[in-house]
């Protein structure tokens, strides 16, 4: 019996959202700005330690491209930019919720 086809058609689905979500630091955007509804760029740069400067604009530019972010640029000096997330986005946040709630409950 081959089991990496019904492997490949269990994790083909996992492994479109590991490429969208992966990494280190995007959950964490999704996970801040669905805490907060709205957030700026500075905002998002301290709620989430660690992170630089590039990474967080590589990621939300990422986030964005990928339609789980929208970014709000308002004409005004200085320029104020904002992020929220998208429907599509949201309907992910009861999973990412779960997986805290396991990670909680189950890693020291």
């Amino acid at each position: 019996m081959n089991n990496s086809v019904k492997i490949d058609s269990v994790v083909c689905g996992l492994r479109k959202v590991l490429n969208i979500i992966g990494g280190k630091w995007k959950i964490l955007i999704i996970c801040s700005i669905y805490e907060l509804k709205i957030m700026r760029y500075n905002e998002l740069k301290r709620n989430i330690a660690g992170i630089t400067n590039t990474m967080l604009a590589k990621s939300l530019r990422e986030l964005e491209n990928d339609e789980l972010i929208v970014r709000k640029q308002y004409d005004e000096m200085p320029v104020r930019v904002e992020y929220e997330l998208t429907p599509k986005c949201k309907t992910m946040i009861p999973i990412l919720l779960s997986l805290r709630d396991w990670g909680d409950k189950n890693i020291d």
